[in-house]
């Protein structure tokens, strides 16, 4: 029989009726809590990175094929925009590459070893960008125009259209239609079907086009919604004084957001001519990304803080129940037991209380989670977040990992203050009662 354990719950029992009793549940109620913070901290933060990133890469895809001589402004450099670059690309799968020893995502020395992609390339698109005045009803807006063609993948665009349809491309003229975003139709008071002039300066002209609004889009990322506008590439190109074969650039799509960077370099180095350049969507817009990932600072202070919550109100409430039963384990020392098995008992009585927070503690949190993936009672401010309300990512594998790493350390942690035991003499303790 396992002795402590057996104790450790007669201990429990008899516990619910002394006056240590509301220091339990003050201990049981911190674990919960902490864990509650972590697991809706954990889904929030992962949440938020996940709807952010893939809102920019819905819109821009993963990788941007380019000039080289590219410049800061909006407007694209033609190159060519032939079928055999692109089939090139497209084809990629896994590819191997060498990056540094690894366990748990946790780097191990100084070695390289051989790594394979978990996907390859999805998708690739052709595009063509060009800056113009919109002129309605003497109210002027600047748009930048984004030319796209059949091979856009509108499945990515699905999610953000509000209103009408997407493009249409006839093969016997070039379409005008355009879709605009809901912050530019709401400023400039637009709406489906309705007609507009768009100016765009070429050489030293004025170069006029009407267009005609089929669709309406919103992402939430104001900075892009404010500026940008789809339509044909072919009219980008007419604007542009382009042939039919140049475009500004190729945007890429990959399986796995984790094979970014590797793609994007195997892309440049073996796939692209030498004045062709590939940069990742992180690269292009860091601005944005290394916001995101100040986030995981955030995530790492608030697990701290609640597992040293936790740690300190578990404590507490151990050397509480060793005080209160300083009798009983002066008469286990005069009946022989050890001290590690009389510690242990307290342990076996901790963890107890530890697994009890954490039921609760998960119950609670991934109730809170699931009510707002369905209810979405949590609002947030689209202009400040890029979102309207907060978003949830569970991932069970991180809650599992909280579970448990929250356990152990506090368990561990916990075997300190039962050194108390070993200082407690027999005699006095039964004399104490």
């Amino acid at each position: 029989m396992n002795f402590p354990y057996f104790m450790a719950r007669h201990v429990a029992v008899s516990g619910k009726k002394s006056f240590s009793r509301l220091i339990i549940r003050i201990a049981i109620v911190a674990v919960a809590l902490s864990m509650t913070v972590m697991i809706v901290s954990t889904s929030l933060i992962r949440g938020f990175k996940t709807e952010i990133s893939e809102k920019i890469f819905a819109f821009w895809g993963h990788i941007h094929i380019t000039d080289t001589n590219i410049t800061r402004s909006f407007e694209s450099v033609p190159i060519e925009g032939g079928t055999e670059l692109i089939d090139k690309i497209s084809g990629l799968e896994n590819i191997e590459y060498f990056a540094e020893k690894t366990f748990l995502n946790i780097p191990i020395g100084d070695e390289m070893v051989p790594v394979r992609t978990k996907g390859g390339v999805r998708h690739v698109q052709a595009f063509a960008q060009i800056g113009g005045i919109i002129n309605h009803k003497e109210e002027f807006e600047a748009i930048v125009l984004k030319g796209v063609s059949t091979d856009f993948d509108w499945e990515n665009m699905k999610d953000y259209m509000v209103e009408g349809t997407t493009l249409t491309f006839p093969d016997d003229e070039i379409s005008e239609d355009i879709i605009i975003s809901q912050s530019t139709a709401n400023r400039l008071k637009l709406g489906l079907k309705d007609k507009f002039i768009i100016s765009f300066v070429r050489g030293k002209k004025q170069v006029r086009k009407r267009f005609q609004i089929c669709g309406i889009y919103k992402t939430g990322l104001e900075e892009f919604d404010k500026i940008f506008a789809l339509t044909d590439l072919r009219k980008v190109q007419e604007l542009l004084g382009w042939p039919d074969n140049e475009v500004g650039g190729f945007e890429v799509f990959i399986d796995d957001i984790d094979d970014l960077g590797p793609l994007n370099e195997y892309i440049y180095i073996e796939e692209l001519p030498k004045n062709l350049f590939s940069q990742t969507i992180k690269d292009k817009f860091p601005g944005i990304f290394e916001w995101l990932g100040l986030q995981d600072i955030n995530e790492v202070v608030i697990l701290l803080l609640m597992i040293i919550v936790s740690v300190i109100n578990m404590i507490t409430a151990l050397m509480i129940l060793i005080l209160e039963r300083t009798n009983m384990i002066g008469i286990l020392k005069a009946m022989g037991s050890s001290n590690w098995n009389i510690r242990k008992i307290f342990l076996y009585y901790a963890g107890y209380i530890v697994a009890m927070g954490l039921f609760w503690g998960n119950l609670i949190g991934l109730g809170i989670c699931l009510a707002q993936q369905h209810f979405e009672f949590i609002t947030l401010s689209e202009a400040d977040y890029y979102l309207s309300t907060a978003p949830i990512e569970i991932n069970f594998w991180t809650v599992l990992l909280l579970n448990l790493g929250t356990l152990a350390l506090t368990v561990l942690v916990l075997v300190i203050p039962t050194y108390l035991i070993t200082r407690v003499s027999p005699v006095e303790a039964i004399r104490f009662k």
